[in-house]
């Protein structure tokens, strides 16, 4: 077994008893791999729920969008009052003009909308939600890779340096729409009752800061390391050194080198790690100048194209490296097959994993 891909599921991502570390118990080199159908940004918002605070944020917007949307009449009126919106401050100067310049603030607009509902709604609990409402508002592998290392770095100095910023342009926009603003300075309490007389120690600027920013942040770097490891990353950019996309514009030999001797020491000695840089260096000059690997872009092109020249016996070191690569995307994309097929299989009256009772609808 060479690679692993699933979903990131907890029972079976499990560092002492899931699937992935008895996997890792016989093979230390069956790298996981997370499933890349899983978005990053989806991931920092999931994970930005483990936050009560946040949860209910999100949870208080899903059903506003829910609300809003269910209704075509409503869904015109939010796109003509938002239009009556930009129209106004485009006038005013509040807004420039050009593609793309207006597509952001559907605060007013929704909130326009939200209050017509509550009058106008056709049922009580529409109007009812409506009225609580306002009280409470692709890439391919590598370049994922890259956007996941930034969005850490990114995460980080947002975390360490942003909060006033963000705290700032939050005050102006509440200033901005006449909603309610605590004083920053106050002492926060958690509950109401008796246990909110006794004077805290921590202040409003505090619990926002340091309770629901900081921790929020916290929890979505320790998902993005748990998903996304360093170790990972450096395996999938080195693997990306073979891919032939662009005439073998990421080709470099000390790259494929750390590649098999870092991740793969298994499938290499001491003797053929010496020759597999000899090899690489051959490889350089004659397969990537040779026309019958010109206008070639995936890597199990490169492979076919190796078997049908012959080259894969010159290069056997070469051949059995990419052998290896090709299982990492291979085990990922299967994955996701098996799971889109079950869907077909697993009805709500037999919704379980069983394998017996599975069976005959497997059969069939």
């Amino acid at each position: 077994m060479r690679g692993q891909g699933y979903d990131g599921a907890s029972n079976i991502r499990g560092a002492w008893n899931g699937l992935r570390a008895l996997f890792l118990r016989d093979c230390p080199y069956a790298y996981y791999i997370h499933c890349f159908a899983h978005q990053l940004q989806l991931a920092l918002v999931a994970i930005a729920g483990n936050e009560i605070s946040i949860w209910l944020f999100f949870s208080k917007l899903t059903t506003i969008i829910n609300l809003i949307c269910a209704s075509p009449k409503c869904h015109t009126k939010l796109h003509y009052a938002r239009a009556i919106k930009i129209a106004h401050m485009v006038a005013t100067g509040e807004r420039e003009t050009g593609r793309g310049a207006n597509q952001i603030d559907m605060y007013s607009a929704t909130i326009t909308v939200l209050e017509n509902m509550v009058q106008e709604g056709s049922s009580n609990s529409i109007r009812g939600e409506a009225s609580g409402c306002l009280i409470q508002k692709s890439l391919d592998i590598l370049s994922a890779m890259d956007l996941v290392s930034t969005t850490k770095a990114l995460l980080q100095t947002l975390r360490d340096a942003k909060f006033d910023l963000l705290l700032a342009n939050v005050q102006f926009v509440c200033t901005k729409y006449e909603i309610d603003i605590p004083h920053i300075n106050a002492s926060y309490k958690k509950a109401t009752g008796r246990s909110c007389q006794q004077q805290g120690s921590v202040t409003v600027y505090q619990h926002y800061h340091y309770d629901i920013f900081n921790s929020t942040i916290d929890f979505q770097l320790e998902e993005l390391n748990s998903r996304f490891s360093d170790g990972i990353v450096e395996l999938l950019i080195l693997s990306f050194a073979l891919e032939p996309k662009d005439n073998f514009k990421l080709f470099k030999v000390d790259a494929i080198y750390k590649l098999a001797k870092k991740f793969y020491p298994e499938d290499f000695n001491e003797q053929e790690m010496y020759y597999l840089r000899s090899q690489l260096k051959h490889y350089q000059i004659d397969v990537i100048y040779h026309e019958s690997f010109q206008n070639i872009s995936i890597i199990s092109e490169l492979y076919r194209g190796l078997a049908e020249t012959n080259k894969s016996q010159y290069y056997h070191l070469i051949d059995r490296l990419i052998r290896l690569v090709l299982t990492l995307p291979v085990s990922i994309v299967t994955i996701e097959w098996t799971f889109s097929a079950m869907k077909h299989v697993k009805t709500m009256l037999r919704n379980k994993m069983e394998e017996d009772f599975l069976a005959d609808s497997m059969m069939i």
